[in-house]
């Protein structure tokens, strides 16, 4: 099938490989010269791993193009898929500015029937709006049928979420436009539920905020863990054992963050209380998770005894490892309260670049690990990196000023940084 993805950020980018992968001829279609001139070139603009090889794989096969120019892209192609942001107003609203801009600009440029997908996590009820904005802004006065397919990638291991999801999910009461759909997934063998668009979208909410809530979860039974003295890495293993309860997201830590998880919580809360329904469960999920970075801090400086003139080095920038994404990452409000606190702050992160307005208020970094550990007063783990639990402790033994470890990620081995006499504390990881 041909096959338009407006807007190439990670989500419509890695589609757009993926489903070129699956025999389609694809074309991505963003405003942004420069990500399009990055891409044609076979040049991912982000890090996402395995991602940019089999971009260059579709692009030399010529299933996969990009381009600037609208009028062409959405006149030649009949399945249009939209992949744009939905970020978070101040009230915690989405935000339908890019969803609204793109279903305007398809109306303005359509010359026949349409099946519209969208993708981007969108609130309850926007599906029906997307024709609605479409149609208000076309001369064309052929049908388009806007159909619900929710996207649940995860940065980092977003390229094997899209070849091997879990399911697939596609909303619509268009039975033709289902069926459509539902074939451009054919060489996909997970399960593929069929439902309304409505229940689509609603799915997608509820699986972060789901997830969202088993992190908060364990971190709340994590802080009872440190009072009690109890090691909360055995209680995760525990009740994960349980096959109704699983494994996953029961590590305990700093808490969730990145583009999805903070913004999908804030746009169901408001969603709830817009309907008066308000989600008492989630507002709570919400605010622990706020608090995580300051309960780190807090240990670590009661153990400091006060943060002033102190060297903290802060090991973690991204909000989770093997992305370059610090969205809502909890080292930026540790970052902040060590500086409000008058701490010299030394950073590491192997794939992202400070910020320059983090520069420009004091804050270094060095690609050197141990340059940055050197003459440290404490070490703050905010990202848990591989490549940190391969450190030479030995040898940052004789480099810092003083040796303690807050481990954000309870990530590494208390027993083995005992032996070099270091003070070592987790989240419920005594």
């Amino acid at each position: 099938m041909r096959i338009l993805i407006i807007g190439q950020g990670y989500v419509g980018t890695t589609m757009g490989v993926v489903l070129a992968r699956a025999g389609h001829e694809v074309t991505g279609l963003d405003i942004d010269p420069k990500k399009i001139d990055s891409l044609k070139k076979g040049n991912l603009y982000f890090y996402e791993p395995g991602l940019e090889e089999m971009l260059r794989e579709q692009v030399k096969a010529k299933k996969l193009q990009f381009t600037t120019e609208a009028r062409q892209a959405i006149v030649n192609n009949d399945i249009l898929f939209i992949t744009v942001g939905t970020p978070s107003l101040e009230n915690g609203n989405a935000d339908l500015t890019y969803i609204k801009n793109a279903a305007q600009m398809i109306g303005r440029f359509k010359n026949n029937e349409k099946i519209i997908v969208v993708k981007s996590t969108v609130p309850v009820g926007t599906t029906e709006n997307v024709e609605q904005w479409v149609m208000e802004a076309s001369k064309d006065a052929s049908p388009v049928k806007v159909v619900m397919n929710p996207e649940f990638l995860r940065e980092g291991s977003a390229l094997q979420d899209a070849l091997y999801p879990d399911r697939i999910v596609i909303g619509s009461h268009i039975g033709d436009a289902l069926e459509t759909v539902t074939r451009i997934y054919k060489n996909w063998t997970c399960p593929l539920l069929q439902t309304t668009p409505r229940a689509a979208e609603m799915i997608k909410y509820a699986s972060n905020a789901f997830l969202a809530t088993k992190i908060s979860f364990i971190n709340e039974i994590a802080k009872l863990c440190d009072k009690l003295g109890i090691n909360v890495r055995d209680i995760s293993k525990g009740i994960g054992l349980d096959k109704r309860i699983g494994p996953s997201f029961l590590d305990a830590g700093l808490g969730y963050g990145g583009s999805c998880f903070p913004k999908d919580v804030k746009e169901l809360l408001w969603t709830a209380n817009d309907k008066q329904a308000p989600l008492h469960i989630l507002r709570e999920v919400e605010q622990v998770n706020q608090q995580q970075p300051t309960y780190l801090l807090t240990k670590t400086r009661q153990h400091l005894k006060s943060f002033k003139g102190k060297k903290i080095a802060v090991l973690g920038l991204a909000f989770k490892p093997y992305t370059d994404d610090t969205r809502e990452s909890v080292s930026m409000p540790v970052i902040h309260h060590l500086l409000e606190e008058q701490a010299s702050v030394v950073v590491h992160d192997p794939i992202v670049a400070l910020s320059e307005e983090w520069r420009n208020r004091g804050v270094h970094q060095s690609d050197d690990l141990y340059e940055v550990v050197k003459d440290s007063d404490a070490i703050i783990i905010c990202t848990n990196w591989p490549q940190y639990e391969e450190l030479d402790w030995a040898k940052i033994r004789n480099l810092v000023r003083h040796p303690a470890i807050f481990d954000g990620r309870n990530m590494l081995k208390p027993e083995k940084l005992n032996e070099w006499e270091f003070h070592y504390e987790g989240i419920g990881y005594p």
